[in-house]
C-alpha cells in the first residue's frame, strides 16, 4: 500500500505560531523536540523533575522545568515523550484534569492511544509525530540543516486543525527536510513493536547469543566468537543503511555472499516466519500490550530478571573486555546499572 510523503513545501510552521507547546519529559526524544521547535520559532515549555539528570540538562539548555500540571495548563499542544509504561498514570493524574477544548495531545509513539490505555476526550485533538531515529540524531541532523524522516498521524480532530498542527510540529523538528510519512496510530504502533521484537532487538539479540553459544560450545575462543557474531555487525549494518541488502552484498566477498544465499534460509525458514506471524498476531490483538502492562504492575519483576540474566551472558562478559581494547568505538559499560 502506497504511503503519502510530505515535505516542508506541503505545510507550514504557522499553525504553532502564537501557541505554546509543552514537552513532557526531557529524555532522548523530549530534548530534541523541545530544542528543535524552539529553534524553529515556537514557544516551548518543558516539564521534567528539575533535580534529575534530564531536568538539569533542560536548565542547561535554557528551559525552566515545570510540573506536568503547570505545563499542561499553559499549553495549546502537549507533547508526551515519557516512557510508555508511565504515561497512563501521569495522564490520569496530571494531564487529563488540565485538558480543555481546542487543545491537542501529541504522541511520539502510538502505544497508549492505540491500545486505549490512555483515553482522550473527544474535544481534544490527538496527533503523532514519530521521528525514525533516536533523539540525539533528530537534534544533530537539525543543527546541521538536515532532518530525520518522521511518521505523522491524526487520531482525533475536533477543531479541523489537527493535521496542520501535526505538520507544523513535524516541520519544526526537521522532518519536512527529509520526508514526513502520513500513517495511522495503529500502523505505526504495530509495525514498530513487531520490528523491535522480531528483528531489531529481540531477533537480533537472540541470534547473536545463539551464534556465540554455537561457536564457543564447539570449542572456539570466545574472543573470536564475539568478533564474528557481534562486533562485525556494525560493518554490515552500515552497508545496509547506505544501500540496502544489494549494496551490502556488493561490498562483501563472493564467499560471504554465497554463504548468505546458501545458509540464510536455513536459519530464517518458514517455521521462523510462522513464529514471527504469531508475534505480529499477539501485537495486533493487544496480548503483548496486556503482558507488558501486567508485568509493569508487578514492578517489572520478569523484565528485571531478564535484564539480569542477559547482563551476565558470556557474550556480554567477553564483549566488555574486547571493547576496552578499542577506544575508537567509544565503549560504554552499563553492566552495573539498574
Amino acid at each position: 500500500m502506497a504511503i503519502e510523503t510530505l515535505y516542508d513545501k506541503d505545510g507550514s510552521i504557522s499553525a504553532l505560531q502564537g501557541k505554546t507547546v509543552a514537552v513532557l519529559g526531557y529524555g532522548s526524544q523530549g530534548h530534541a523536540h523541545a530544542q528543535n521547535l524552539r529553534d524553529s520559532g515556537v514557544e516551548v515549555i518543558v516539564s521534567n523533575r528539575r533535580e534529575s539528570a534530564n531536568g538539569k540538562l533542560a536548565v542547561e539548555h535554557g528551559f525552566e522545568p515545570l510540573s506536568v500540571d503547570d505545563a499542561v495548563q499553559k499549553a495549546d499542544l502537549v507533547i508526551v515523550t515519557m516512557p510508555d509504561e508511565v504515561q497512563p498514570e501521569v495522564y490520569e493524574k496530571s494531564i487529563a484534569p488540565n485538558l480543555s477544548a481546542g487543545m491537542a495531545l501529541g504522541c511520539t509513539h502510538g502505544f497508549n492511544i492505540h491500545f486505549k490505555t490512555i483515553k482522550v476526550p473527544d474535544h481534544v485533538g490527538v496527533i503523532m509525530v514519530a521521528p525514525k531515529g533516536p533523539g540525539h540524531t533528530v537534534r544533530s541532523e537539525f543543527e546541521r540543516g538536515g532532518g530525520v524522516p518522521c511518521l505523522l498521524a491524526v487520531d482525533q480532530d475536533p477543531t479541523g486543525e489537527a493535521f496542520d498542527i501535526a505538520m507544523a510540529w513535524a516541520i519544526g523538528v526537521g522532518g519536512g527536510r527529509a520526508g514526513i510519512l502520513r500513517t495511522t496510530f495503529k500502523d505505526e504502533c504495530e509495525t514498530d513493536l513487531f520490528g523491535e521484537q522480531s528483528v531489531l532487538c529481540g531477533g537480533l539479540s537472540a541470534l547473536i547469543k545463539a551464534g556465540f553459544e554455537v561457536l564457543t560450545e564447539a570449542g572456539y575462543a570466545p574472543e573470536l566468537a564475539y568478533f564474528e557474531v557481534c562486533h562485525e555487525l556494525k560493518l554490515i549494518i552500515n552497508l545496509i543503511e547506505r544501500g540496502g541488502l544489494n549494496f551490502m552484498r556488493y561490498s562483501i566477498s563472493n564467499t560471504a555472499e554465497f554463504g548468505d544465499y546458501h545458509s540464510g534460509p536455513k536459519i530464517i525458514d518458514e517455521q521462523t516466519k510462522e513464529r514471527m506471524q504469531q508475534i505480529l498476531a499477539d501485537i495486533q490483538s493487544g496480548a503483548f500490550a496486556k503482558t507488558f502492562r501486567g508485568d509493569y504492575a508487578k514492578q517489572f519483576k520478569w523484565f528485571r530478571e531478564q535484564q539480569e540474566n542477559d547482563r551476565n551472558h558470556p557474550v556480554e562478559q567477553v564483549g566488555r573486555e574486547l571493547r576496552a581494547m578499542m577506544p575508537w568505538i567509544n565503549p560504554v559499560d552499563i553492566s552495573s546499572d539498574g
